[in-house]
């Protein structure tokens, strides 16, 4: 079990990383937010998880109170994030058309 929230933390972490390099080199505005939208929600499941792993786990009373608060905002910042996902989708992608 602890393997499986370190693999899933070690990805989140690497696909944050991978949207922000992306972010980066991007030059069209709306396909810029949508996906900054995307890093967001990968951050979001790298604080849940990590939050996850540490309520599974607690060896203090401290890491029960981070680890709640971790996936607090994990979970908002991916539900968020998915929000303004679907909302840039349909004009990232005309925008994608236009381009082409």
């Amino acid at each position: 079990m602890v393997q499986t929230f370190f693999i899933l933390i070690i990805f989140s972490i690497v696909f944050f990383f991978y949207f922000k390099v992306k972010y980066w080199r991007t030059h069209q505005p709306i396909m810029k937010k949508w996906t900054q939208t995307k890093a967001n929600m990968a951050l979001g499941s790298f604080l849940l998880f990590f939050g996850l792993n540490s309520l599974l786990f607690p060896r203090s009373t401290l890491e029960i109170v981070i680890g709640v608060i971790f996936s607090l905002l994990g979970s908002a910042n991916i539900y968020f994030g998915y929000k303004a996902y679907k909302h840039y989708m349909p004009y990232a992608l005309q925008e994608a058309e236009n381009q082409k």
